[in-house]
């Protein structure tokens, strides 16, 4: 498929591609400051920003913009009215073809990159506390509004996806990706901290949205277990590829490469988009019947009108709904399951790179244990989309559960201990926390009544970022009034 068939009937594909273009050229005229540091093993604290810096950093905001103008469809008004009236699904009984594995390779890869981006932040924190001379509790500024920015890109690229569409969200998303890339050039802390809100805001959308186009093209009966595989494999191949960047890159070019690896990537995942489909529902509210039939052929996709909301209502109530205290109690559960993941996944995951650092590991060493349990944790994501597959969706999550406090219990024993190996049950707990995020939203919608379905599911992804942000606050002096200096230990208040 060309990019002019896939940006048709936007503003402009060549307006993209100058996007595009001048997002790239912004992020090169950061090199040269990156390349100034190499006598110094990459480290760029204090020194002062050059106009070419100031100028590449214009050159990225008026590219985003500017990208962002060539994918916006026209007359989106009629476009969100006509796609409101229908709804696209694949028959419950239709077999996987060529085209569905296809739409599942490349998300996986997709999700690799988008996962990979959050992930390094943890490989990076060693290097900033001794780079910035600030202690890990400032540091943790960085993840916190990264998190923030997560949590605000889920919002917003939910309403993008619905303006522009599926595909369109997921090749904006790359174009900020590749701008976020010069927080490796950047001298100050208070710079990455900006810089990491942008790419949380970028990478807060892709997960939803890749769930959102995989429910659209995937047949019902198998939407489950592909759900839980594209994730768990993305999870996973997104750590592995932070902590393997990290082990291969960081002693050599430092912490900084990490964030400069957002060029590449992020231009992979531009090209990426040309193997991703046009949503179907898209194609159809834009008028374009005969390619949207072209795309439901391959998929075996069907439309369906929007029930009204009376006859919605009347069928909600044929079913026996949670009410009461049952309700009450389930979503309590959900509650507290989503709020230890996030405390598990953002506090501990995230961490442990500066933690093995902190207890005598070098970078590159603590880096290769961690791409280790990675690598172990791969087969297993196979295992999970099976058992999901084949028992019901509570076991499912009670199993994953299960291997989530394996884990634990085995980090904890080496903490006690004092000795051992990490990498089973770092594997454990990237096994066991991909799996509970793959399957908890979804049973959290599967298992509400429809007149709380959106609240409740909501709700219990709120829970998830809650307690990362909780979790990494903690961490972060924010109560201080005032920030003397990116190498200033004075605080107001302890």
């Amino acid at each position: 498929m060309q990019l002019s068939s896939v940006l048709s009937d936007r503003r402009g594909a060549w307006i993209f591609v100058l996007g595009c273009a001048a997002v790239t050229a912004g992020v090169l005229m950061h090199i040269p400051m990156f390349m100034m540091g190499k006598s110094m093993h990459f480290m760029l604290a204090g020194m002062p920003m050059g106009w070419d810096m100031v100028a590449g950093m214009g050159l990225i905001i008026i590219g985003c913009l500017v990208a962002a103008y060539g994918l916006l469809p026209r007359d989106v008004a009629a476009h969100r009215a006509a796609s409101e009236s229908f709804e696209i699904a694949a028959p419950e009984d239709a077999h996987l073809g060529p085209a569905h594995w296809g739409l599942m390779a490349v998300l996986v890869v997709a999700l690799i990159i988008d996962i990979m981006k959050p992930a390094a932040l943890g490989f990076t924190v060693p290097g900033m506390i001794v780079e910035y001379g600030v202690p890990k509790a400032t540091v943790s500024l960085v993840p916190f509004f990264a998190l923030l920015g997560t949590v605000t890109g889920s919002v917003v690229w939910g309403i993008l996806a619905d303006i522009y569409g599926r595909k369109a969200s997921i090749l904006l998303s790359a174009v900020m990706f590749v701008g976020t890339s010069i927080c490796g050039a950047m001298p100050s802390l208070a710079w990455n901290i900006g810089m990491c809100f942008m790419m949380g805001a970028a990478a807060g959308g892709m997960l939803p949205v890749t769930y959102a186009l995989l429910a659209e093209m995937m047949p019902s009966k198998h939407r489950g277990w592909s759900l839980v595989l594209v994730g768990g494999l993305g999870a996973v191949g997104g750590y592995f590829a932070a902590s393997g960047a990290s082990a291969l890159l960081q002693p050599i070019f430092g912490w900084r490469i990490l964030w400069l690896l957002n060029l590449p990537t992020g231009l992979l995942l531009v090209v990426l988009g040309v193997f991703i489909p046009e949503s179907a529902k898209f194609l159809l509210a834009r008028g374009r019947r005969a390619e949207a039939a072209a795309v439901m052929a391959r998929f075996g996709s069907t439309v369906k009108k929007v029930v009204a909301p009376k006859a919605a209502e009347s069928a909600a109530k044929a079913h026996v709904p949670l009410t009461g205290a049952k309700l009450i109690g389930k979503l309590a559960a959900l509650s507290i399951a989503a709020i230890a993941w996030g405390l598990i996944n953002f506090g501990l995951l995230l961490w442990l790179p500066a933690d093995l650092v902190s207890k005598g590991y070098s970078v590159a060493v603590s880096s290769k244990l961690l791409a280790a349990s990675a690598l172990i944790a791969f087969p297993t994501v196979f295992v999970c989309a099976f058992i999901y597959s084949r028992w019901s969706t509570k076991w499912s999550l009670v199993t994953v559960i299960g291997i989530t406090l394996l884990g634990l219990v085995g980090v904890m024993w080496l903490e006690l201990s004092g000795s051992g190996s990490p990498v089973l049950p770092v594997a454990l707990l990237i096994v066991g926390s991909n799996g509970i995020i793959a399957i908890l939203l979804p049973y959290t919608a599967e298992s509400f009544p429809l007149r709380v379905r959106g609240r409740a599911t909501g709700w219990v992804a709120a829970c998830t970022k809650g307690a990362a942000c909780s979790r990494n606050c903690c961490r972060s002096p924010l109560w201080c009034r005032r920030w003397a200096g990116p190498r200033s230990r004075s605080w107001c208040r302890p």
